[in-house]
């Protein structure tokens, strides 16, 4: 198999372009370009390989050679141990004496650790989730539908930690579990995040269009779970598209969604899932986004504007998502301290995501080199995001 740089060699010499050219037309350095081609980097951030691929013509993932994922550090692999385990090995038998868990008894339990999902309280988590896990496992046929549920929260958790293998494992274990259609589709909904993670652009995107096609509703007599569901898989489809440079599938994905929310009039959460909510604000958010992964980030404060941020929960992933895109395009148009300022609201919010976040330790790469000085907030968050100055 070809390697990444191979791929980008042979993509420039077809187009005619000198490394130089090519370093021009995509914004991509120089010397980043060499280091790619001679080999002495192995692999590529997919911001690098989208602009690479528009200015050749081609798409992201004819560039990409499968191997640009980023897995979890040392310590988050220590930390969430016993979760995957409890995920990926046989179920532990009890005991002849011990107290068997009951259905009521462990949805009891899953009821009271939703929140530390919706909160990000990643430590909890890591103490709760592996005997929430062997108890559900237990239970047999009796307990599918909480065993289902909670797989999906623990295969996204997973996702949100860049552990894809446990992910993947828990995941297509709820979607073999899955009742029906809809509760399958909650589940492809965060394989779709999944493959997006892992840069599986092409994967990402096929099993977001098969779903779309599969849920889409007869709009006008579609119940706000119908809707839900297919506008999620579009906006699945829209965010694989723009990152393999797709533009048009991507806004034909958009446009898809956004008469979807415009049928729902508000935003809506399925049975009160809130990896679920879905509506105008969700798909004004991952058009801002969608800007973002093209570079515009004229246009993602325009989109910014229209968002009703005073609505969004603090610890909602999509809000502390739109404010690391609006940070992002702060700092590319030269505004230091309001980007800052962002990121700080997403701490306050949510100290247990930022951290684990490698776009928050990007941008503040960009503010600690493009600044002469810094500022003792900007050093301090340094350290939040664990930036090495």
């Amino acid at each position: 198999m070809a390697t990444t740089g191979q791929n980008i060699k042979e993509a420039r010499k077809l187009r005619g372009l000198s490394q130089r050219e090519l370093s021009d037309s995509s914004g991509v350095p120089l010397v980043t370009i060499k280091s790619l081609e001679q080999g002495k980097s192995k692999t590529a951030r997919m911001e690098t390989l989208r602009k690479l691929a528009v200015a050749l013509r081609t798409t992201t993932m004819k560039l990409a050679d499968g191997g640009n994922e980023e897995g979890a550090t040392p310590e988050t692999v220590d930390r969430w141990k016993p979760v995957r385990d409890a995920i990926e090995r046989p179920p532990v038998l009890l005991s002849a004496d011990a107290d068997p868990p009951t259905v009521a008894g462990v949805r009891k339990s899953l009821d009271d650790a939703t929140p530390l999902f919706v909160d990000d309280r990643f430590s909890a988590l890591s103490i709760v989730l592996p005997p929430l896990l062997r108890d559900a496992e237990a239970l047999g046929s009796e307990g599918r539908a909480v065993r289902v549920r909670l797989l999906q929260l623990a295969g996204w958790l997973m996702v949100q930690t860049r552990q894809f293998d446990a992910a993947e494992t828990a995941l297509a274990r709820a979607l073999d579990d899955a009742a029906d259609r809809m509760e399958g589709a909650a589940t492809i909904n965060t394989m779709c995040w999944l493959l997006l993670r892992r840069g599986e652009l092409g994967k990402a995107y096929s099993l977001a269009v098969k779903w779309a096609d599969e849920t889409e509703p007869r709009i006008s007599r579609a119940t706000p779970a119908e809707l839900s569901t297919w506008g999620w898989m579009l906006l699945r489809v829209s965010a694989a598209a723009v990152r393999n440079s797709q533009p048009g599938e991507a806004e034909d994905a958009l446009k898809f969604a956004t008469s979807a929310a415009v049928a729902m009039g508000r935003e809506y959460a399925p049975e009160n899932d809130f990896l679920r909510t879905f509506g105008p604000t969700t798909v004004k958010l991952k058009a801002a986004e969608n800007m973002a992964i093209i570079d515009r980030p004229d246009m993602v404060l325009q989109l910014a504007k229209r968002v009703p941020f005073s609505k969004l929960k603090p610890t909602s992933n999509n809000r502390n998502r739109h404010l690391l895109d609006v940070s992002d395009a702060l700092v590319k148009t030269g505004q230091y301290g309001e980007a800052v300022e962002k990121l700080w609201k997403i701490q306050e919010g949510s100290p247990e995501w930022l951290p684990s976040q490698r776009f928050a330790r990007d941008i503040v790469e960009k503010i600690v080199t493009g600044r002469r000085t810094l500022t003792p907030e900007m050093r301090t968050l340094a350290g939040v995001v664990r930036y090495e100055l």
